[in-house]
């Protein structure tokens, strides 16, 4: 029975663990399902994007109350992991406050986890505050109605409790420490927990040690069912903040890809040596790719990264001037619905033993309409907002190539102006002989 404590934290631990690298394997299945893309350019930009975007949290304090809440929660969560790795060994080693030894710098750390725990409390409070009571405009768009309002609402709950139990912990440790409880030697310094303590004075030494172990439970408990609900939520990003602002975007904002097929055949009409009646080589007579994307399976494995890391704080879509003006465009439901897509996707696999069986539907139609797409203007606002390097335009892009070079469904403006540059080498309707007749007027 000594060791029962021991074995339920381990069964606890490997559990919790297993649950999370089994949906961290299907995260990584889903996001592969994306078409091959080269990364590897700019090795050296890359890493100081993620150092200063994913680490330095520099694009967060564009907006200075979010932001510095947001880093302080960030800091928090950082940090405290140091205390998470303790209890974690003493479940393990039926040990109490392993790190104790460490003298004035575990003094030093337990009183700076209070003060974070505390201010994680406090952005944790503001946060709830701007959601549900003050209603910040882009936390009311229509794609922020049922799951995603309670999500963001569920996280808050999780973390304000999280801290109240690492504090709760605390205050009744520090308590059996000022009663010479067995195996509560003094350790640690409380600048938090202290005031907590008035809390506890009337409250037996088996009551306190009852206390102190239900919240030491609870906390390390309540971390591990946290880390396997990041997977179901937009928290996800907590995670793949770092691997995204890594893949990110590093050529310059204006410039799009190039499709190589098409390229290829400019190249070729280009050519004046070039035979356009000779037979294709046999290794260009295969079946020629889609051109654009009409579903996740079309798109890069990049822009599907992107769509697990959108943390759907609508940075994007309150710089979108096409919401701004009242059109259906939200860049962040664009990455909402190609996550959601893709989730639909996996969940097929997973009923077919790995294999994609056609559902009828597609990301195009089923979940973004044309009508989203061409309300973009390409500006790259989206783009510049995101705190974590997510690029919606590019989306966008992929399927309104789609839309225009695989079902010629371009709107009638751009249909004219693309025949008019084809008739006249100009996008006016007017003759390359009458480009001038406007001098003379």
């Amino acid at each position: 029975m000594e060791y029962l404590p021991n074995i339920i934290f381990a069964v606890a631990l490997i559990a919790g663990i297993g649950f999370f690298a089994r949906n961290v394997k299907k995260l990584t299945r889903n996001i592969k399902l994306g078409k091959d893309v080269d990364v590897s350019d700019n090795k050296s930009q890359r890493w100081k994007n993620m150092a200063r975007i994913a680490l330095g949290q520099t694009k967060m304090v564009v907006r200075p109350v979010a932001g510095i809440m947001h880093v302080i929660v960030y800091v928090g969560f950082i940090i405290i992991n140091i205390e998470v790795l303790e209890i974690i060994l003493d479940g393990l080693l039926g040990t109490h406050r392993l790190f104790s030894p460490l003298g004035s710098v575990y003094d030093f750390l337990i009183g700076s986890f209070e003060v974070l725990a505390l201010l994680v409390i406090v952005a944790v409070i503001v946060f709830w505050i701007r959601r549900n009571i003050i209603r910040i405009q882009r936390f009311i768009k229509p794609e922020m109605k049922g799951w995603p309002k309670t999500d963001g609402n569920m996280i808050l709950y999780i973390e304000f409790v999280l801290m109240i139990l690492f504090l709760t912990m605390n205050a009744a440790d520090f308590q059996l420490q000022q009663l010479g409880a067995e195996h509560y030697h003094e350790a640690g310094a409380f600048p938090v927990s202290q005031f907590m303590v008035p809390l506890l004075d009337n409250i037996s030494e088996s009551s306190l040690i009852l206390v102190e172990r239900t919240a030491w439970w609870l906390h390390i408990l309540g971390i591990l069912a946290f880390l396997n609900y990041l997977y179901y939520s937009k928290h996800l990003h907590i995670l793949l903040a770092f691997p995204n602002t890594y893949y990110g975007k590093v050529k310059p904002q204006g410039q799009f890809n190039n499709l190589e097929s098409v390229t290829k055949e400019v190249k070729l009409m280009m050519d004046p040596d070039a035979d356009p009646y000779a037979a294709p080589v046999e290794e260009d007579a295969a079946e020629p790719e889609k051109f654009g994307a009409s579903d996740v399976m079309d798109l890069n494995w990049v822009q599907l990264l992107n769509a697990y890391t959108c943390t759907e704080c609508g940075r994007c879509t309150s710089e979108c001037p096409a919401n701004q003006t009242g059109k259906k465009l939200s860049p962040r439901k664009i990455m909402m619905d190609t996550r959601d897509r893709l989730e639909e996707v996996g969940k097929i696999m997973d009923a077919n033993n790995g294999e994609f069986v056609s559902d009828g539907k597609q990301l195009l139609n089923d979940y973004i309409t044309p009508e989203e797409l061409w309300a973009c203007t390409t500006c790259n606002a989206c783009v510049q907002a995101c705190p974590v390097s997510i690029d919606p335009l590019s989306i966008i892009v992929e399927m309104r190539r789609y839309l225009v070079m695989e079902q010629s469904a371009a709107p009638t403006e751009l249909n004219n102006m693309m025949s008019n540059i084809e008739n006249n080498g100009a996008p006016w309707p007017y003759n390359q002989m009458d480009r001038l007749n406007w001098v003379n007027e």
